[in-house]
């Protein structure tokens, strides 16, 4: 029974080699998970250990997964988290975060617990995490009131603003779909199409998905993220794949995928050059859309925004349900008419002195008004470089 201990056990997987015999654990839990994100595959999480575990003199990350299974072997939870520590001199900082810390690449991270679960996964979680040496606090990402519940110990909880998802639900037919978005976006749509008749220009979505396409299909999109992102006086877009780090993560992530089937980079080509881009990663029923590009040349065209319908009317053509945005708020997704996802924030802090302490250093460090100074400077050595 969910609401008892007994009968559920607990290990702790430590080395990306024994992640691989959790691969069809990893793919039952998302079968059956509320949302489905590509940031929680077996795929993402290997090659994420692969590509940015740590190993500095004053950063030392370890893999730290918990799996938990009923009595009969079946997986109702994998936690995946990563231990850090930071060192100053003879001061020693360790935290927890669930994998994929990163510099915005891997934009949801929430645990894998099949539903009814949650408050008896964290019960059992909570009483591993008091056998490790003290942490100094942890970082919990799609948190619910039953997970919270189930966190006590030595530590205070708080919890922090949502993170804001957002998730179309798409109609049966495109006709439908349009006949329900607000004016402006209809009218941008118009424009968005007439444009290019007006100028006979040809225009057509093309879908790269076999794994031979990947390579080509990121060397593209990578151009056409870095075109947008260096444009000026609109939308300030960051270019998330300016590292080599970044990119061959990237690279390896979309083929990986694409081996399952996974992957799709959606571009739009008129009149035979590639002019817009956008990666995505098909789940089940729903379409997870990532990152995108341009060419700031054909901007008056609004190419993303004919980009997103095409996208649009394929999903519903091929029968996707959802519409996955990608969380964070701007007009580029609300003018859609998604849904509004919140994923939970919570903060464990140890108790201890020390612990409050050195979150409080923490947040201040990481705040706008002390990114100079003195501060700033004693800390720099504690920065992760994802380069």
């Amino acid at each position: 029974m969910a609401g008892e201990l007994s009968g559920l056990s607990v290990a702790v997987i430590a080395s990306v080699a024994d992640l691989a015999s959790l691969r069809s654990d990893y793919d039952e839990l998302n079968a059956s998970a509320a949302l489905k994100v590509p940031f929680t595959l077996f795929e993402w999480h290997s090659a994420w250990c692969e590509h940015f575990l740590a190993a500095s003199g004053s950063i030392q990350d370890s893999m730290v997964v918990y799996v938990v299974r009923t009595e009969q072997g079946q997986c109702v939870a994998i936690v995946p988290m990563i231990r850090t520590r930071r060192s100053i001199g003879p001061f020693e900082v360790s935290t927890l975060s669930l994998l994929g810390a990163d510099e915005a690449l891997t934009e949801i991270r929430i645990p894998l617990i099949a539903p009814g679960y949650h408050a008896t996964v964290a019960r059992i979680i909570g009483r591993e995490l008091a056998t490790l040496d003290r942490c100094d606090w942890i970082q919990w990402i799609g948190a619910t009131p039953a997970l919270a519940r189930g966190l006590t110990g030595s530590a205070s909880l708080r919890w922090q603003q949502p993170l804001m998802d957002y998730v179309l639900d798409l109609p049966e037919d495109w006709e439908s779909f349009r006949r329900n978005l607000k004016r402006n976006i209809r009218e941008s749509l118009r424009h968005c199409y007439n444009s290019l008749k007006r100028d006979r220009l040809e225009f057509s979505l093309v879908t790269l998905v076999r794994p031979e396409e990947m390579a080509s299909g990121i060397d593209q999109f990578l151009k056409l993220h870095t075109t947008r992102a260096q444009l000026r006086g609109t939308v300030a877009h960051r270019d998330y794949f300016s590292t080599p780090c970044a990119q061959a993560f990237l690279r390896d992530i979309c083929a990986r995928l694409a081996a399952r089937g996974v992957t799709r980079i959606f571009q739009l080509v008129v009149n035979g050059q590639v002019v817009a881009a956008r990666v995505g990663f098909l789940i089940g029923d729903t379409l997870y859309l990532y990152y995108s590009g341009f060419d700031t040349a054909w901007a008056r065209y609004s190419v993303m925004t004919t980009t997103m319908a095409e996208i649009i009317k394929l999903a519903i053509s091929e029968g996707v349900r959802t519409i996955n945005l990608s969380p964070g708020t701007d007009v580029g997704k609300t003018r859609w008419g998604p849904r509004e996802v919140a994923i939970g924030q919570l903060l464990q802090i140890n108790r201890s002195f020390k612990s409050r302490i050195a979150r409080s250093v923490y947040e201040r460090a990481t705040s706008p008004e002390y990114r100079t100074g003195w501060i700033a400077r004693l800390l720099r050595g504690l920065r992760r470089r994802w380069s």
